[in-house]
Order: C-alpha cells, then sequence, then structure tokens
C-alpha cells in the first residue's frame, strides 16, 4: 500500500485545469466524460459508426477508439488474460486480427463524432502506428493502462503535442510517479487516469481512494477509467474528485467477445452522463474525497502479466551477439525486460541464442558494457 502526503492531494485536486480542445476539464468544470468504443464495434466500421451516435445520443463528451495491429502487438510468447478466455476465446492472435479497425475505417468514425459535437480520442498500442494516427483528427491521445512503463510509446506520443491521457491500471504508485517524470516537458497537457485492469471490477474494490493518489503523485488532472458493473459508480467517483470518466459502451450487452459483457449500452450510458453531471451541479464534486491511496490488487495481477509489453526480438540472434538498434522491439507479455530498458541493453552480449519474436529475459543478457 502506498500513500502520498495528503496536503499536495488537496491542492492538486482544487487547482489542476487541461484541455482538450478548448474544452477545460478540472476543478470548477463538468466532468469530462469518455464512451470507450474499444473493440465493441467487433472489427466492423459500420458497428463502430452506430456505437459513435448511441455515445452522441447518451451525452458522452468524447468517444475514444483502439488503434492497434495484431502482428505489432503479440509476441509468440502472448497469452489470453483470464476474462478474454471466460468470454469464449480461444487464441490472442486470432482475438485481436478479429478486432482491428484499421486507421483509415476510423476516419469517417472521427467525423461523426466532430459533426455532433464530441472528442475523438485514440489508445495507441505501439509506437509505430503513431505516424499512421497523425493522418486524422485526433482530439487527443491515450495510452491503456500496460503502457505506462512503455517508455517508447510515451516519448512518441509526447512529441505529437497533443493532449495525452495516461491510465494507471494495475500499477504501483512508483510506476505512476516516474511516468509523470518522463512526461514532465507535456505537464501541463498530460492527463491520469486511476484504474482497475480487472473486467469487470470485484464488487468492493472500486479502488476510488487511487484517484487523490494519482492526482497528488503526478500533479495533474485525474480521472476514473471505470470498469465496475452498471453505472452507479459515476456518483461515488466525482465526488472523489473525478475530473474525467471513461465507461465501456457496446450495442448490447450480451454480444459474443471480450468487452460487451463489461459494458454499458445506450440507455445505461445515458444515465451515468446525467449521474455525472448532477453531482457538478449540486456542488458536490470533490466533496468525499477518500484518504489517498493507490494499491496494485490481486484482481490485476492476470491483466498486468498478459497486457503489459516486454522487449522482443526482431530476428533470430545468435549467442554472443551484441543488441542494436533494429534487434529489438516492443510487444506483449510482460514477462521479459520492460520497454524502458531498451536504451539500456543496447551494446550488451548475449549469453545464449533468442529466437525471433521471443521477449528478452535477463537472463538473456551475458554482459553490458560500462555506462
Amino acid at each position: 500500500m502506498e500513500t502520498p502526503d495528503t496536503s499536495m492531494h488537496e491542492a492538486d485536486m482544487i487547482d489542476r485545469v487541461a484541455f482538450i480542445g478548448d474544452r477545460a476539464i478540472g476543478a470548477g468544470h463538468p466532468p469530462y466524460v469518455i464512451a470507450e468504443l474499444g473493440v465493441n464495434h467487433d472489427g466492423d466500421p459500420a458497428k463502430a459508426l452506430e456505437l459513435a451516435r448511441i455515445a452522441a445520443d447518451a451525452g458522452a463528451d468524447a468517444i475514444k477508439l483502439q488503434l492497434f495491429e495484431a502482428s505489432l502487438l503479440l509476441s509468440a510468447d502472448a497469452r489470453l488474460a483470464a476474462y478474454q478466455a471466460g468470454a469464449g476465446e480461444r487464441d490472442p492472435l486470432e482475438m485481436l486480427r478479429r478486432l482491428e479497425l484499421p486507421i483509415d475505417a476510423m476516419a469517417p468514425v472521427v467525423d461523426l463524432a466532430h459533426a455532433r459535437g464530441m472528442h475523438a480520442i485514440v489508445s495507441i498500442f505501439s509506437t509505430p502506428l503513431v505516424d499512421a494516427a497523425m493522418r486524422l483528427e485526433w482530439d487527443a491521445f491515450k495510452t491503456a493502462s500496460p503502457d505506462i512503463i512503455n517508455l517508447p510509446l510515451l516519448d512518441a506520443l509526447m512529441a505529437t503535442g497533443r493532449p495525452l491521457i495516461v491510465s494507471t491500471g494495475a500499477s504501483t504508485l512508483d510506476e505512476v510517479e516516474r511516468a509523470a517524470r518522463w512526461l514532465e516537458q507535456a505537464a501541463e497537457r498530460t492527463m491520469f487516469l486511476q484504474c482497475v485492469s480487472s473486467y469487470p471490477v470485484p464488487e468492493g474494490f472500486d479502488a476510488l481512494e487511487g484517484i487523490g493518489a494519482v492526482a497528488a503523485a503526478t500533479r495533474a488532472v485525474c480521472g476514473y477509467s471505470d470498469h465496475t458493473p452498471g453505472w452507479a459508480t459515476a456518483t461515488p467517483a466525482c465526488e472523489a474528485g473525478a475530473a474525467i470518466l471513461e465507461k465501456h459502451l457496446t450495442y448490447d450487452v450480451n454480444a459474443t467477445g471480450p468487452d460487451h459483457a463489461a459494458s454499458l449500452d445506450g440507455p445505461a450510458f445515458a444515465k451515468y452522463c446525467r449521474a455525472a453531471r448532477e453531482v457538478f451541479e449540486s456542488g458536490r464534486w470533490g466533496s468525499r474525497r477518500p484518504p489517498a491511496r493507490k494499491e496494485l490488487l490481486a484482481a490485476e495481477h492476470d491483466v498486468r502479466l498478459v497486457s503489459r509489453q516486454s522487449l522482443v526480438t526482431t530476428r533470430d540472434l545468435p549467442e554472443g551477439h551484441v543488441l542494436s538498434p533494429g534487434d529489438l522491439t516492443v510487444k506483449r507479455p510482460g514477462t521479459g525486460l520492460p520497454p524502458f530498458m531498451i536504451g539500456s541493453v543496447m551494446g550488451c552480449t548475449l549469453a545464449r541464442a533468442v529466437k525471433a519474436d521471443r521477449v528478452m529475459l535477463e537472463s538473456d543478457i551475458a554482459f553490458c558494457p560500462p555506462r
């Protein structure tokens, strides 16, 4: 359990404001509600448009998509998370290939969002996709919780100059603080979300006390990425000081797929938006802040291991090989050396041969020259 200085928490919760477009987000402004479309479009561009319409009708401030390519995201060592297997998935590569939505298919969704008065946000999962994403008029970028350790991706997104939202599920407070230091040059346009990386969150483990802890640790506008069942958590999250709410939206909670069952349909999402705004309009925003605390929950360990990324070989590398740029990329799972070590291992010598598309382990390294 980790607890920051609560006096610093109080100041941050009161004073911090950030912007997406001309929309102010933070203390003194209505909660900013993001409809996470995620992969609930099932890889179908028409369903993505339908979800954007549902989001607009429900009163969302923004829609969010996910940009990934299965071959860039998953190594040969990848496996399914338990909740994905529980939803009937059998193979992680097949699942993500089925759920990919290419950047060009996202363009009409972005246009529709803007036409309906919403912002368009996208989570990017691999550094090579950042340039492709820049072809569209995204109002902000986002990183998923597993990428709190993905320094190459955070650097690439910081360099775009766009607002950036960083989720912090399945992370320790030290990891959150380190990411905030990495993003210090973009501090005025970076926001963080407390999150519990469990789908859905078990009853009694919403961890709303993490909102204050993350706000204090980052000195940034903070919100809540909400994976709890139902719509009612909007109220206590806003009372705890969440300036941003993110919630999964679906066209049918009974549809087949990994995230539908942990999502809200249109009518429930409308209740979620209304509940959040009622807290603000009644003057109760930030009125019931629990003691600031962020901890890694037992329910998050599986997603942390499966969905974080590691350094992964791009080709077969022989024993004695000296690592150089081009030898390594970043892919799931998080069982190997973390992505932020990519600079540190350059020039190191391999202790043994490593096959292509495998995570790099500490034991694979025989020697690193003095720095």
